[in-house]
């Protein structure tokens, strides 16, 4: 009888689905439209910070806790406490004191996150008309939005949640301005909304 082979120990892990599709097409799009010279011109993601700002933190150090858990669950990443800076009487906040959770993605975790984020997670948005392309841009090719909760990925259990916790996403480009930071972004598949049908609002 003979067994089925086995993986051989050390094996490279085939690439993720969605650096491939930039490898493949993505960056030969971008190279064409902006006609770069030097393939090491082409804008691609460096990298992917996820914040959740925890208030209540201040009250209930386990509602930080919580949402630091959730947080690694849905990025695949164990996060890190983010703390206060100053101390700030009147919410009763302690310099060092412990108020959020951020993780920092990159290589293979990073397009992984964005692939379940812009395909999975954000279509499962109540209402959702696409991302502003009018707003988020820094001016040096990195991108911010907001999600209000936590619901829309799958990672999370919806009869285990307590409460509703939002977050900050920062995807770090190394596009020269925003107009090749967009373009990067909405070949990778971020559901801008058209231009015809910005209006106020965010995502």
């Amino acid at each position: 009888m003979v067994s089925a082979e086995t993986p051989k120990k050390g094996a490279a892990k085939a690439a993720p689905r969605l650096l491939q599709r930039y490898r493949s097409e993505v960056a030969p799009a971008l190279r064409k439209q902006f006609g770069y010279k030097n393939p090491h011109q082409v804008p691609r993601l460096t990298k992917v910070v996820v914040h959740m700002g925890v208030g209540a933190a201040v009250q209930d150090e386990k509602i930080l806790h919580k949402a630091a858990e959730e947080l690694g669950q849905i990025t695949g990443q164990k996060p890190i406490l983010t703390r206060a800076r100053k101390a700030v009487s009147n919410f009763k906040l302690k310099a060092g004191q412990a108020i959020g959770a951020k993780v920092t993605l990159r290589r293979a975790v990073m397009y992984e996150f964005v692939d379940r984020l812009f395909n999975i997670a954000m279509p499962r948005i109540r209402d959702f008309r696409g991302v502003l392309a009018t707003r988020g841009f820094d001016g040096q090719g990195n991108f911010s939005l907001g999600i209000t909760e936590q619901l829309i990925f799958p990672e999370i259990e919806y009869d285990k949640v307590t409460r509703t916790q939002g977050m900050h996403i920062t995807f770090c480009t190394s596009a020269a301005n925003p107009e090749e930071a967009r373009a990067l972004l909405k070949g990778l598949g971020m559901p801008f909304r058209e231009a015809s049908r910005q209006t106020a609002g965010s995502a």
